[in-house]
């Protein structure tokens, strides 16, 4: 009896959010290809903590640095060229967003209303995430802290 057991691949990403005009916008980037908006995730990095790592992957994806929240908010799986990944969400509260960064020839970027990123990313579970970020942001008596406008 031979049965292939699939390994999951375990990765760690961030919704990077701000609050401008009291609006929650979310910073969505392309995948490589451009045919998808997504949020940056990747790989948990030798060493690193998850949200570290999931700091480290938004500069390198998106060009963004800011406050990583340690407690997860979600998390949920894709599937890539037959591999399984499971993807643990933090919110990144962005600080600075920078034009030179790694990958910012292979990816175009863009805040949107956290209503408008819920409807262009595709994968179901991540548009749950964002709802559930939604509600809790909306609903929350914490103050946001707005950040510059020049972001």
């Amino acid at each position: 009896m031979n049965q292939k057991i699939s390994k999951i691949f375990k990765q760690s990403g961030v919704i990077p959010y701000r609050v401008q005009n009291d609006n929650i916008e979310i910073l969505l980037i392309t995948t490589r290809d451009c045919n998808n908006w997504v949020i940056p995730k990747g790989g948990i990095a030798k060493g690193m903590s998850p949200p570290a790592s999931a700091a480290k992957e938004a500069w390198e994806e998106a060009g963004i640095i800011g406050q990583v929240d340690v407690n997860p908010v979600g998390s949920y799986r894709y599937r890539k060229r037959g591999k399984i990944y499971q993807v643990q969400m933090y919110l990144l509260l962005v600080e600075v967003l920078t034009e030179d960064y790694p990958e910012a020839g292979q990816r175009q970027r863009e805040w949107l209303d956290v209503n408008i990123a819920i409807q262009m990313v595709k994968q179901n579970s991540l548009k749950k995430i964002l709802h559930e970020f939604l509600q809790l942001k909306s609903n929350s008596c914490l103050p946001f802290v707005n950040t510059q406008s020049s972001l």
